[in-house]
């Protein structure tokens, strides 16, 4: 287990969700977040922000951007400094600003890199641009000492997560594989009942929270939610 990783969130932006999909009234404005991991062996960048759609992409979620430079600039590093690069998915919410890091190994699942090349799921330029760099993987891999990449496919089917084990806690870098922290704690608390033998009906979970639970998270954080999971406590001082 490493020393402490230095994690820094990064704001690149919002988009305006329209209410056909936020399942109620009204439309919601998400935040889109990135995340910059300080290691022994260099920085790596969790995800990239909002890239260039088309018309009526633009149209339909009203991004507003904030440059991957000025936001890296903000915390101290330019981008000749990121090392590694990682991308919970390829849709143009979270791979915009890879284009300016040809030569960078992006990290992402084969599957995830299959399904984006086969149009009708992102945009071209994004993906196959000058100097890109794909590591793809098949799978769970360590890929720094310390630092897990863990498939957590349901918002995609090549979703994947980042997990930093350090000496302070595990963090883990969830990305979209929930929407928000509170609908992580809701899973795993149904993960939990389900461990504590209650009877069905219960809310089905995901096969991969078990293994993001086997890391003992003290913290997670997501792509479009600024609120950050941590554990319960036992107990309460009075």
């Amino acid at each position: 287990m490493r020393k402490t990783m230095a994690v820094r969130r990064l704001d690149l932006g919002y988009f305006i969700r329209p209410a056909s999909e936020t399942g109620g009234p009204q439309p919601r404005v998400e935040p889109v977040l990135a995340y910059l991991v300080q290691h022994d062996r260099g920085l790596i960048l969790f995800d990239t922000g909002i890239g260039k759609a088309d018309p009526e992409t633009e149209a339909h979620y009203r991004p507003r951007r904030r440059a991957l430079q000025d936001a890296l600039s903000a915390s101290g590093v330019a981008l000749d400094d990121i090392s590694l690069v990682v991308n919970c998915h390829l849709h143009f919410d979270h791979c915009g600003g890879n284009p300016l890091l040809g030569g960078r190994p992006i990290l992402v699942q084969d599957l995830e890199l299959a399904t984006a090349r086969r149009g009708n799921y992102t945009f071209d330029q994004l993906i196959d641009f000058p100097g890109a760099t794909y590591e793809e993987l098949a799978g769970e891999t360590e890929v720094w000492p310390g630092v897990w990449i863990i498939p957590t496919p349901g918002h995609t089917r090549g979703h994947q997560s980042l997990v930093l084990r350090q000496g302070d806690g595990t963090v883990v870098l969830a990305g979209q594989a929930h929407d928000f922290a509170s609908d992580f704690a809701s899973d795993l608390l149904a993960r939990h009942a389900a461990l504590n033998g209650e009877e069905p009906p219960l809310p089905p979970c995901q096969p991969w929270l078990q293994r993001l639970a086997g890391f003992d998270p003290r913290r997670v954080l997501f792509a479009h939610d600024c609120s950050v999971w941590e554990p319960p406590q036992s107990a309460f001082g009075s």
